[in-house]
């Protein structure tokens, strides 16, 4: 049984179709079971959840308030409270298609495969992208797409949060999400509790798919696409990165430096190279970006 852990906090607008997307599935409700985690929202999230357990009473629904705050403490209690051998993890504002649960169960027929993550495309609420935008910001909007033939993902490199599934057995044996990173409510937009555990799967040598056909659309509002938002991201990434790895070796550490100093180089070349196309808001915005993420790190 596939186990869809939707953890959610303040998306009333968007947690409904979410949750209705989830129950019109190809495959049988037998084969499923939905897991919301409520991270302590204040808006009516928990009325929306009681009314659609309320009306689809044939489908495997099972509701849990998460008191500690934080994008860790709730994805944890869904993997405490799941009885699925697959667990799937998907974001409030993201919506899945009828054959994503019929999709995760073909990936996981291949034993060696113990994690995966599938096809995530941005809907932008405003119509249309935004001029800085570029395909080496897309994960700023957690979008992800690497073409339509499945593969694995190379080195340092892993699925996103809004779209990804593991084998249980995973977290008993390299432990669950670490709760000093992730995002806390509305306080900061830390991440990184998803790359922590790609990053141990990588370094045992474990094989991570990439599914073009588990795919999900991604809802991104205007608020989103803000400066100040994508500052605070920027600094946010920095920040989790920190923290991952403040009890590592020097040598992990300064493998991290010399990794950001190819991608201060990597930018530069880049800069120049949409400069030269006209793409002057594009270029501008990878500088920045480079900037805040550093400030997160340093600060």
């Amino acid at each position: 049984m596939v186990s869809v852990i939707v953890c959610t906090f303040n998306r009333v607008k968007y947690l409904p179709i979410c949750l209705e997307k989830l129950a019109n599935q190809t495959v049988s409700s037998s084969e499923y079971e939905i897991i919301i985690i409520d991270n302590n929202s204040t808006d009516e999230s928990e009325l929306v959840c009681e009314l659609f357990i309320d009306t689809h009473k044939t489908i495997n629904v099972h509701y849990f308030l998460e008191l500690k705050q934080g994008h860790t403490y709730s994805r944890n209690r869904g993997i405490t409270e799941s009885k699925g051998e697959i667990l799937a993890f998907i974001d409030d504002d993201a919506f899945v298609e009828v054959d994503y649960i019929e999709n995760i169960n073909k990936a996981f027929s291949n034993l060696e495969i113990v994690a995966l993550g599938g096809k995530i495309t941005p809907h932008y609420e405003s119509g249309n992208p935004p001029v800085w935008m570029s395909k080496y910001l897309l994960p700023l909007v957690a979008a992800l797409d690497m073409g339509i033939h499945k593969q694995y993902f190379r080195k340092g490199k892993f699925p996103i949060g809004a779209n990804m599934a593991f084998r249980k057995n995973v977290f008993q044996n390299f432990g669950w999400f670490n709760i000093e990173l992730g995002r806390r409510g509305s306080k900061g937009l830390e991440g990184g509790d998803e790359k922590d555990i790609f990053l141990k799967l990588h370094k045992s040598g474990t094989k991570i798919l990439y599914d073009p056909n588990i795919k999900v659309t991604h809802i991104i509002p205007e608020s989103r696409l803000q400066l100040t938002y994508i500052q605070g991201l920027a600094i946010g990434v920095g920040s989790s990165e920190r923290k991952r790895l403040k009890n590592t070796d020097i040598f992990q550490k300064s493998n991290k430096i010399l990794s950001e100093f190819i991608k201060i180089c990597g930018t530069g070349v880049l800069f120049f190279s949409f400069l030269l196309k006209g793409k002057i808001q594009a270029a501008k915005m990878l500088v920045v970006f480079r900037f805040w993420v550093l400030k997160g790190y340093f600060k």
